[in-house]
């Protein structure tokens, strides 16, 4: 008798439990895993799940779920991630976008009007998830994406490309700030933040997958926070905005670093939805 595709979904489910994954990650994943092959949505899958697994799916999808078993991220082997309603590429050599990365999108628009012509700057651009949402938010802003890494860019160049927003971003491959010119109505940054020895206790997805270039920031994980403070002061314009993104904890030393800063006010630390302090909202003083 021929097996179903429920039943072949099913026993990657309970391979990516052994394998130490989240019931409901595994089940999420097998599920995904299983569309991305079919080339169906969620939908079709539960109406047509009862259907025969044919030999070519089963064959493709085993490939996939072997991936999945040694912990690679899911979205490294569909190569896509959804970000603030739009599909982003991903690829190992850029972090995978995260829910609480669109905090700095919220505060965008907390605080700019949709029409204003904004000029603004994602620091380690990565993927280029942050530069897409803004500048399909913002309509008539214009947007630089810097990277130290190459081939970040470039994901982040095929990203702005599917979107059609080259005409209005550029990708500057830079140590943060360094050559560009402001000033910037808003400068908006996920850097690297994760303390060194955090290391062991992250995630094997996170540990062994992940750029850590992109991760990890010296002992306390502020390393790169440290230069980008200043730096962004310098090029923002007045009453401009700088929004980033901090890991656990960090809270009570980012606020200290921005008051260290005398060009700039912290406007607000914005918390995620497990209540974690993760975005840093502060504000260049206008000038008397």
């Amino acid at each position: 008798m021929p097996i179903e595709i429920n039943a072949v979904v099913a026993d990657a489910r309970r391979r990516f439990r052994a394998a130490g994954i989240p019931r409901d990650e595994a089940a999420l994943d097998a599920r995904l895993l299983a569309q991305h092959v079919l080339g169906w949505d969620a939908a079709r899958l539960m109406t047509h799940g009862d259907e025969a697994a044919t030999p070519d799916f089963q064959l493709a999808f085993e490939q996939l779920v072997a991936r999945r078993v040694r912990r690679e991220p899911i979205a490294y082997i569909t190569g896509t991630r959804e970000f603030w309603n739009v599909t982003i590429e991903v690829t190992p050599a850029v972090l995978v976008p995260r829910p609480e990365t669109e905090l700095i999108i919220e505060a965008a628009l907390e605080h700019f009007d949709h029409g204003l012509a904004l000029r603004m700057l994602d620091v380690c651009t990565g993927s280029g998830c942050l530069a897409v949402a803004l500048a399909r938010e913002f309509p008539k802003a214009t947007l630089v994406a810097s990277d130290v890494c190459d081939a970040a860019l470039s994901v982040a160049q095929r990203n702005l490309s599917r979107y059609g927003l080259t005409a209005r971003v550029s990708c500057a491959c830079t140590d943060l700030l360094d050559g560009l010119n402001g000033p910037f109505d808003l400068i908006v940054a996920n850097p690297p933040y994760v303390p060194a020895s955090d290391a062991p206790d992250l995630q094997p997805e996170v540990r062994e997958f992940e750029p850590a270039g992109a991760l990890f920031a010296g002992d306390d994980g502020l390393q790169i926070i440290r230069r980008l403070v200043p730096d962004a002061a310098k090029v923002l314009a007045p009453e401009g905005l700088l929004v980033f993104e901090f890991g656990a904890g960090q809270d009570a030393q980012v606020e200290a670093i921005v008051a260290a800063t005398p060009a700039l006010t912290l406007l607000e630390i914005k918390h995620d939805l497990q209540d974690i302090p993760r975005t840093a909202v502060a504000q260049r003083r206008a000038a008397r």
